[in-house]
């Protein structure tokens, strides 16, 4: 076996999708309606829009300026229009104490809180609102404010729209106004006295399709990560579906052209290094780590020139390598789209900026529901996000990795979850599929190869109903093989690669419902509970060995070890390759 620094942690991941090969179409084609063209059988899918949440509705941000009525300076807050889904929980205000620390930015004073296990600066502003004209653009500097910034509550997520099973999870309040990051500090940081020294710094990036997720969800709560690993933790909030990724011209003056996303990860990053030693923090030490559409962040801004002096090392939980991004030509087809279902031309910018969030929202809502690209079709899954613009990403994450074209100085850890693809397989297909609707599909996607890939599948699967195949299939392909490629390429050239699978089993499945509807099964996203040690978040209770295996996390994802050694005091688990054999087959194939 190559060598490859590895180690198996016993805990839970996932996430899925894939590519086959290019092809041009001259129009959009329904999903649904392919899929019935090369199955008579049919089979199952989403074969609806997402639904617009009727109970989306515009408020005026009624929080009030929590400051100390005494207070000589008056408190600075962001009142707003905002969209508030009066049916979904969201983040709520904590109770905000009388006192709490002081810090002065290169923007202003802003004012945090400090509880228990941390102090918490919410809703940091690290650029000005991309609102009105300004829509779509690269992010701004932020403008300096007046007075105190009231940094002790989280802020309004990104605009999205929640439907399915995991609406119950989504943001109360969404808006346009939403570039702000969240800052954890170990509680004996002191700020009332010079800081003697500075501390490690982790930024995360949140996951979620590129279309929904939350810097400030309780599950991301960076509390215990900060005062575990004494390290000042900063989660960001990013422009979101349409608004960070449209692409309606190649001319930035007169049209979209989409990586806005990406960008306002960029200028978070830059204001992390411009601003962080106020908090306690080094610059020079930062670890960007993120999951599912964050770990593709995070492999992204490795591969960016321009983002690298802004981080030191990454962490990529359940990065899908096998997922490709768009070419320009296919965010176009989406962006032409996007307009005809907003009524306007996809040329007139004018009409663009016009509409109204909730307009752009359901417009949104409904391209997601085509494909630009049907011989790629699993891209429905992604339907918005970063694409190949030549520029500022210039090849699949996939090519990079494995050619070496990313910073190679820089340690990386990534793994993934053992069963990856259930959330997605079993979301997409809600009823049994048959050994016929299988091979159909298989097909479909892998063309020349399915052969192989069902000879290879099909005697391993017994039951009637084939989805735990499917799952599999796409766990294979999307995430763990072509991970497990791209650190043997990394090791090759001498990088600092870890690399581990998370394949815990939950003490007790009956409450394991937070994350997603898979009950059974270790599943996509499952290892962020133990990451941040947020499991009521998830409404289950780790046990004690379930501790232990946190406290390990968080041992590996909170140091920077050099090449072939590990963090002092942090054991390592049996590095048993399980699936090699069949990553072995998926290599050989060489379709990512």
């Amino acid at each position: 076996m190559e060598s490859c620094h590895c180690f198996l942690l016993h805990c839970s991941l996932v996430f899925a999708l894939s590519f086959a090969e290019e092809a041009t179409f001259e129009n959009e084609i329904d999903l649904t309606e392919f899929i019935r063209r090369i199955s008579s059988s049919g089979l199952l899918v989403r074969d609806q829009p997402l639904a617009i949440n009727r109970d989306l509705r515009f408020e005026t941000n009624s929080l009030e300026e929590l400051g100390d009525p005494e207070d000589s300076i008056p408190i600075w807050t962001d009142e707003e229009p905002v969209i508030q889904n009066t049916l979904n929980t969201g983040t709520t205000i904590p109770d905000i104490p009388d006192y709490g620390p002081i810090v002065l930015t290169n923007n202003g004073l802003i004012k945090g809180l400090t509880v228990e296990k941390s102090h918490i600066f919410y809703g940091i502003p690290y650029a000005d609102p991309p609102v009105a004209t300004h829509r779509w653009k690269p992010p701004r500097p932020v403008t300096p404010w007046p007075g105190v910034h009231d940094a002790t509550y989280p802020r309004n997520a990104c605009m999205q729209g929640c439907s399915g099973p995991i609406s119950d999870k989504c943001p109360q309040k969404v808006s346009e106004n939403c570039l702000y990051l969240n800052i954890f500090v170990p509680l004996d940081v002191n700020f009332s006295s010079p800081l003697l020294t500075t501390l490690p710094v982790m930024v995360w990036i949140h996951g979620g399709d590129f279309i929904a997720g939350s810097a400030s969800k309780p599950l991301y709560d960076g509390r215990f990560i900060s005062n575990f690993t004494r390290t000042v933790v900063v989660s960001m909030a990013y422009r979101l579906g349409a608004f960070g990724f449209l692409v309606s011209g190649k001319d930035p003056k007169t049209s979209a052209t989409g990586n806005y996303g990406i960008l306002d990860q960029q200028v978070a990053l830059l204001w992390v290094q411009q601003n962080i030693a106020l908090f306690g923090g080094d610059p020079s030490k930062v670890t960007m780590f993120g999951e599912s559409a964050g770990a593709q962040s995070v492999s992204l801004h490795l591969m960016v020139q321009s983002s690298k002096p802004l981080f030191k090392q990454a962490v990529f939980q359940s990065l899908p390598f096998s997922i490709p991004l768009k070419t320009r030509h296919d965010a176009l087809k989406l962006g032409r789209d996007f307009a005809r279902q907003a009524n306007c031309s996809v040329s007139d910018i004018v009409c663009l900026l016009s509409l109204s969030p909730q307009a752009v929202l359901a417009a949104q809502m409904k391209s997601s529901s085509k494909v630009v690209n049907p011989f790629r079709f699993l891209e429905i899954f992604e339907t918005w996000g970063p694409y190949v613009d030549g520029e500022l990403i210039k090849e699949q994450a996939v090519t990079a990795f494995q050619k070496g074209h990313w910073q190679k100085e820089k340690p990386v850890l990534l793994g993934t979850t053992s069963e990856e693809g259930v959330i997605f397989v079993y979301g997409v297909f809600t009823k049994p599929v048959s050994a016929v609707e299988c091979t159909v599909y298989t097909a479909a996607i892998f063309k020349q190869h399915a052969l192989r890939i069902l000879h290879k599948y099909l005697p391993l699967y017994k039951d009637i109903d084939r989805r735990d195949m499917l799952a599999q299939i796409v766990t294979d392909y999307v995430f763990l093989c072509p991970s497990r490629k791209a650190a043997r390429a990394g090791t090759k050239v001498g990088s600092a690669v870890w690399m581990y699978v998370f394949d815990h089993v939950i003490s007790d499945h009956s409450v394991w419902s937070g994350l997603s509807f898979c009950y059974e099964h270790v599943c996509h996203g499952a290892e962020l509970p133990f990451l941040f040690n947020t499991a009521s978040m998830a409404n289950f209770t780790l046990a004690p060995p379930e501790r232990l295996l946190s406290n390990r996390m968080l041992c590996y994802w909170g140091h920077s070890p050099t090449p072939g050694t590990r963090p002092h005091g942090c054991n390592r688990a049996a590095s048993v390759g399980t699936r090699d054999h069949i990553c072995d087959f998926w290599d050989k194939l060489g379709i990512y």
